[in-house]
């Protein structure tokens, strides 16, 4: 346990480290970028004793679940890219949850037929699906893995068992919700007798937690599947107020799959992302493709150029989105069609000097999170996105870990390309990326943040691709963009100076704090760079 002891010694201070001015950090030989200074550490010690990106993978996802239990865990699922430096060859892996096998389209309609409010449908054991990020992260691992995987969790049970503190960013977001306190387990860990949480600098400690790793650790991802944790996920979900369906056969038969990523040009490089079932890597090729072609290059960093041209792109790559994805065993999604040329080509010449201000999507016929990146010492790399998907979840606890409310990301209305079926995989955003020059991998990133990963990294491509940023000034960089709604600006920012300039363009506006949680790494002259988001509590660790 001695490497762990040094782990939580190393990191104890920084555990209420807030990266409010954050300055991009080099590494000679290895480095990972995560949202938690213990998550990062946990990961640079693995890289430092020889680990792979996979195996630091592993470290960085399990100490997540225990710190920042709000946006990731065991209970929810995630998209990894893979890069293979030897073999130069990109893989892309999917631990997206999956519907229990009784999902029917109607699953969040009411007696009436109607669409369920969609707190009811989150704060229930109907949104829970069942997880995939561990069997993501064993199967990843026995590709591509040095250490042992029981070796990779004592991180997070050592800090689990002996605790960590409370950070000024948990403490906040467990004094806004509503609706965890419900939970007996959840509100004994975070929560005091009146309610409040537990002051910042509290030493929360997650026994149960670390048992559970423990088991998986010695027992790989077969012991949260069947046995015990896997009795007690469907006890909980079943016996919710407002219950779900689970059962064990969901839980044993589930898969992690490899899936193909999905690739586009941008400005002399190859832009590499995760295909569906999520949208994010489509939608993010799409705006940039667009981008490309409306001359964006003459828009100004932090102008109301920019943010009218990238917002007009980002309306027609989401009317898209909803048109057009869903989890491809289920629903034909014409990917190649998306990111055709001609294709981009129609779709830009819709930019046009006014907004457009909701898009239409084309015709194809003529279709809670975390992020974190790493880099092992052999310069094979790993960026994964990984959730749970609200805030805390479905806000049930089982066993020290927050399932997630993933199935409330279908569509709630039957007959869609995302609607709800048995053992269907949601449609997501997240979209891990790589960027290549010709063979070389030059920059990993991602983010958290719903709908909006997809502008957070659409934007810091365009800062370090277009505007010439160094990775952590991209990320730093207020974000901005559209859903194919309003036009976006971050909220006590500078950009909201533009907003008379974008109401002349016939935008509508809105400005909100757009919490992106960014992280990334750039291939810099003799090593790498990382870049964490100031807007949460990233650090980045290499050497």
């Amino acid at each position: 346990m001695s490497a762990a002891i040094a782990f939580l010694r190393r990191a104890a201070l920084a555990a209420l480290f807030v990266c409010s001015v954050c300055h991009a950090q080099t590494a000679k030989q290895f480095i990972v970028a995560a949202a938690h200074p213990l998550a990062a550490d946990a990961g640079y010690s693995v890289l430092k004793l020889g680990g792979s990106a996979v195996d630091a993978a592993v470290a960085v996802q399990m100490v997540l679940g225990l710190v920042e239990p709000e946006s990731s865990g065991i209970g929810g699922g995630a998209f990894m890219l893979h890069w293979n430096e030897k073999l130069k060859l990109l893989q892309s892996y999917d631990g997206r949850e999956t519907a229990p096998g009784s999902t029917q389209a109607e699953a969040f309609l009411d007696a009436s037929g109607k669409p369920l409010d969609f707190w009811d449908a989150v704060v229930s054991g109907r949104s829970v699906g069942v997880p995939g990020v561990l069997a993501m992260l064993q199967l990843a691992h026995r590709r591509h893995g040095k250490l042992p995987w029981s070796e990779l969790f004592q991180y997070a049970v050592f800090a689990a068992e002996e605790g960590f503190l409370m950070s000024p960013r948990l403490h906040g977001l467990l004094a806004r919700e509503q609706h965890l306190r419900e939970d007996p387990s959840a509100a004994k860990l975070f929560y005091q007798p009146d309610g409040t949480p537990k002051p910042v600098g509290t030493r929360i400690i997650n026994p149960a937690y670390g048992e559970t790793l423990r088991l998986i650790a010695q027992q790989g991802a077969a012991a949260f599947y069947t046995g015990p944790i896997a009795t007690d996920i469907i006890a909980a979900v079943n016996a919710h107020r407002r219950p779900g369906e689970l059962t064990e056969l969901d839980l044993r038969t589930y898969r992690a799959r490899e899936r193909e990523p999905v690739c586009g040009q941008y400005i002399g490089h190859r832009v590499c992302s995760m295909g569906p079932p999520s949208s994010g890597g489509i939608a993010v090729l799409q705006i940039l493709g667009m981008l490309e072609r409306a001359e964006f290059h003459l828009a100004k960093p932090r102008s109301a150029d920019a943010v009218h041209v990238f917002s007009e792109a980002a309306r027609l790559a989401f009317a898209d989105r909803a048109r057009y994805v869903g989890d491809p065993d289920y629903v034909a999604v014409p990917v190649a069609r998306l990111l055709s040329s001609p294709y981009l080509n129609a779709r830009a010449e819709r930019i046009r000097e006014q907004s457009m201000r909701e898009a239409t999507p084309g015709d194809t016929e003529a279709s809670g999170t975390s992020h974190f990146t790493i880099v092992d010492a052999e310069g094979n790399a790993v960026s994964m996105t990984t959730t749970i998907e609200s805030t805390f979840g479905s806000r049930i606890m089982v066993r020290g870990f927050l399932l997630n409310n993933q199935l409330t990301d279908f569509d709630f209305t039957p007959g869609r390309p995302n609607s709800p079926y048995s053992r269907k995989r949601p449609r997501s955003s997240m979209a891990p990326t790589m960027v290549f020059r010709g063979s070389e991998l030059v920059m990993a990133v991602g983010s958290p943040g719903g709908p909006n990963i997809i502008n957070y990294v659409a934007k810091t491509l365009v800062g370090t691709l277009q505007w010439k940023m160094d990775i952590q000034s991209a990320i730093a960089l207020p974000n901005f963009g559209s859903r194919n709604g309003p036009t976006l600006l971050e909220a006590g920012t500078e950009l909201e100076r533009l907003r008379p300039a974008l109401e002349r363009r016939k935008h509508v506006m809105e400005s909100t704090p757009l919490q992106s949680g960014l992280h990334g790494v750039e291939r810099v002259p003799g090593g790498w760079r990382g870049g964490a988001d100031p807007r949460r509590d990233g650090a980045v660790r290499g050497e």
